[in-house]
């Protein structure tokens, strides 16, 4: 059984380089302070209509948004109860496309995979080649595989389910919206959702998911759905009350209103162009010295994943980093922890504090 170790409030101050969570602005941070309030009072109306429409502005979508207490995995079993009764194709490229899988059947749905070597991506072609031959209520589709740093082409797979207006869309975009634009309703996504600790940097705690009208109909015509993620019992709460169906992270909820407006005063696609900035910078400081994992094409735009050609000790590199300079990044995930590490640039960062971190790898690597 695991000891208790005492929380002692004295530790060092690290900027963190992983692929969530991420740095948060300090007076971000300091909305959370706020004395406490009801959830039922008209301020929670006006701070969670607040979140909600301003999301809507930022991600420029007119699809219906759900902020929920959460981490975004509430929405691969929310999205999974709410519009599959039977059949869900899943490609699955790493970890969480797996993991995505796992959920479906431990939901009891009948899933099929697609299968790629990790780091691959998935090809557009062979969902159409799925859809051609099964019947499927859904597909789920990770846009942005945190375990390997490969950014699936999420745009072409939903070009090809426009062809298929019975089989919904659904996008995990944990790891990269907000720091990544996509063009939600152009590619039929019906939803896509994400965590608040990732590229929206804010603290974690809160899940996003937008909702579009077919998708709201498909529940409605269910026999069963979520009940803590139902899309009905949330949006049709929000349009009666402009509040949440359950008590929400208040604390959480005022550090996102003032992320949220620094978000909207850079602008979506500003946001979009810092962050693929950060993410070239990163690939070509990693083929100067190492390698990429992702295949060719399909590198992440908010994480790199850095294949370990030289041999060098990732674990003990990551602690010196951690102790000599105050910086955390991330070794591989999994099975591929020594031959590989993850760089982590969503959120605040720029160029510049990107260009620290690869700086003190150097210097700790011998480089």
């Amino acid at each position: 059984m695991t000891e208790k170790r005492e929380y002692t409030d004295d530790y060092p101050d690290k900027t963190l380089y992983l692929p969530g969570p991420t740095e948060v602005r300090e007076d971000v941070v300091e909305e959370m302070a706020q004395p406490m309030f009801g959830h039922r009072m008209d301020r929670m109306t006006d701070l969670y209509t607040t979140i909600v429409e301003d999301t809507k502005e930022f991600l420029d979508t007119e699809q219906d948004v759900v902020v929920l207490s959460a981490s975004g995995t509430e929405f691969w079993e929310a999205t999974t109860l709410n519009l599959v009764d039977e059949e869900i194709l899943v490609p699955t490229s790493g970890a969480f496309s797996e993991r995505q899988a796992n959920v479906a059947e431990r939901l009891g749905k009948d899933v099929t995979r697609i299968e790629y070597d990790w780091g691959e991506a998935v090809k557009p072609e062979d969902v159409r080649a799925e859809l051609e031959a099964g019947d499927y209520d859904a597909v789920g589709a990770v846009m942005n595989e945190t375990s390997t740093g490969v950014r699936n082409p999420i745009e072409e797979i939903g070009d090809v389910l426009g062809e298929y207006p019975d089989t919904y869309f659904v996008v995990d975009a944990i790891s990269c919206l907000g720091g990544d634009f996509v063009d939600i309703e152009g590619h039929n996504i019906d939803c896509i959702f994400t965590s608040t600790q990732k590229a929206f940097a804010m603290p974690p705690g809160l899940a996003v998911c937008t909702v579009s009208e077919d998708a709201y109909e498909r529940e409605l015509a269910k026999d069963s759905a979520s009940w803590y993620g139902g899309f009905q019992r949330a949006l049709d709460y929000y349009d009666r009350k402009g509040q949440t169906h359950s008590t929400p992270a208040i604390p959480l909820m005022l550090a996102y209103r003032k992320q949220m407006k620094h978000m909207l005063d850079e602008g979506h696609r500003a946001r979009d162009r810092r962050h693929r900035e950060m993410a070239e910078y990163t690939r070509e400081w990693a083929r100067e010295h190492f390698d990429l994992y992702p295949e060719a094409g399909y590198e992440s735009q908010t994480v790199t994943c850095i294949e370990n050609t030289r041999g060098i000790d990732v674990a003990e590199t990551v602690e010196r980093v951690s102790e000599e300079y105050d910086m955390v990044f991330s070794s591989g995930y999994g099975d591929i922890g020594e031959e590989s590490f993850r760089i982590g640039h969503m959120g605040e960062h720029t160029v510049e504090s990107i260009r620290e971190l690869t700086d003190a790898i150097e210097d700790v690597a011998d480089l």
